[in-house]
Parts: structure tokens; sequence; C-alpha cells
């Protein structure tokens, strides 16, 4: 999909906040509310916009430990990694996975309670899969960041 100049604000300020009004995005963009929500529905129906999230605080919710994984696999062959692809995305701790390049294969954000939700998640999705070769654990100490956003050129 070709993205215009408006195109490309629309995305600016819907990644900033998502609960603009059509209203307050035409004024922000310079367009009329009508021109917006036809912008938004096209962008929508093109896989531009994937998804309408909120950033919900884990601590809020009471899973305050983040753990960053890089998981080595067995063997790099298609049946394998589709499969532990399939385990990723049916995992609810798992919050985002990564397929990538280098020394692992991938690497997941976890997101549990404490320690002991961890272990067990380990030991049920990590040592009891015989396609993983190994896994190494990184804790995080603070969330610096949090975004979804993308550098949007106008």
């Amino acid at each position: 999909m070709e993205l215009d100049h408006f195109d490309r604000k629309i995305l600016d300020a819907v990644q900033r906040n998502n609960r603009l009004t059509t209203e307050e995005l035409g004024e922000l963009v310079g367009l009329s509310a009508t021109a917006c929500q036809r912008r938004l529905k096209k962008l929508r129906d093109a896989g531009v916009i994937e998804a309408d999230v909120a950033i919900v605080s884990p601590e809020a919710v009471g899973r305050p430990m983040l753990m960053l994984v890089s998981i080595s696999l067995e063997r790099d062959r298609s049946n394998i990694i589709d499969r532990f692809k399939q385990a990723i995305r049916k995992t609810p701790e798992i919050m985002s996975a990564f397929y990538v390049t280098g020394e692992a294969d991938f690497v997941l954000l976890i997101c549990v309670r404490d320690m002991v939700e961890y272990e067990a998640f380990t030991r049920r999705f990590f040592y009891e899969n015989p396609d993983i070769k190994g896994f190494s654990t990184m804790v995080v100490m603070d969330r610096t960041k949090v975004s979804f956003a993308v550098r949007i050129d106008k």
C-alpha cells in the first residue's frame, strides 16, 4: 500500500494515542473526521495497522517479573521451527517472540509473577521440549522504554 503524507500523519498520531476521536485526529492531521475514519479503515484493512491495543503494566496485574530468554534449537529444520512457533503463540507467559539470526534461534520476552512461576515455566516449556538445545535467561531490572511505535518518516 502506498502511504501519502496524511496516512503517515495519521499513523504517527494513533501510535501515540489510539483513543483519539476522529474529530481530534482530523484536527491534528488537517483532514475532516470522515476522511480520517475512511483512511483508518483502509489502513486497518490493508494490515498497515495490525492491532489496536492497550499497554498494560505488568506490576499492576501482579506479574512484575520480566525475562528476556534466548533459545537455541537442536536443529534448524523448518518443521521444528514451525512447531516451536506454534507453541510460542499458545503460551500466555510469552509476551513477545522473535525468530533471530546469530547464536540463538529465538528471543522471548516472558512475564511471570515470581521466580517460582518462572521455574515452573522453564520446566514445562524448555526442559520438556526435546527440540530445545539450550536457553539463557536475563532478568529485566527496569522497563526503560515500552513502545510498539514504529518511526514514521513524514
